[in-house]
């Protein structure tokens, strides 16, 4: 079973009979170092996952770069509005670094229903646990300090801090990177 049959079985809990009919329908793909996976007012038309490298989805507001977040290995990446819905793009997504990908296209992602009749169901459940995840990245910004936000994602995803911009990462976390500076040079003594 390749990785991304692994996760695909394990993310979505389908069974082995499907597996690889879906796997099927990503193709290998690869992302150069800041070429754009999609830009905000343009549609994405695919959904791809990480085999390697990272890429960062943001916006420009008020004349500065928000990071909304980094995806990584074993994680998906997609305009969600705009795939579901056929909008424009509401976030730049774009590779930090070489990615390789699996990706899938849009419009056989919408077929997948053909391929397991109980898609519906298991892509409900995909999608709340993409809700959940921003569930819980609302309330830990609600909730804790800049520390424990710094501490959560180093705890949680510590490899970002080798491969990505600290400048990247303090917007992630919504704070100054002089901010991030001041807590990791706390977090070192």
């Amino acid at each position: 079973m390749t990785e991304l049959e692994q996760y695909v079985s394990l993310y979505f809990g389908i069974g082995n009979d499907y597996v690889g009919k879906i796997a099927d329908l990503f193709k290998p793909t690869s992302l150069a170092k800041n070429n754009y996976f999609t830009e905000v007012g343009k549609h994405c038309h695919k959904l791809s996952f990480i085999k390697s490298g990272y890429i960062r989805v943001f916006e420009y507001r008020d004349g500065k770069e928000i990071t909304q977040w980094i995806s990584s290995q074993g994680e998906f990446v997609t305009d969600l509005s705009s795939i579901i819905f056929k909008t424009p793009a509401r976030w730049n997504i774009q590779a930090i670094e070489d990615c390789e990908l699996y990706t899938i296209s849009d419009t056989d992602y919408r077929n997948i229903h053909q391929i397991i009749p109980e898609w519906q169901i298991l892509e409900k459940l995909f999608i709340s646990k993409c809700f959940l995840s921003l569930e819980d990245r609302v309330f830990s910004f609600i909730s804790l300090s800049a520390e424990e936000r710094y501490q959560q994602l180093f705890n949680t995803k510590p490899d970002l801090f080798n491969h990505v911009p600290l400048q990247y990462l303090a917007s992630m976390m919504g704070m100054s990177p002089e901010t991030l500076s001041r807590i990791r040079k706390k977090m070192i003594s």
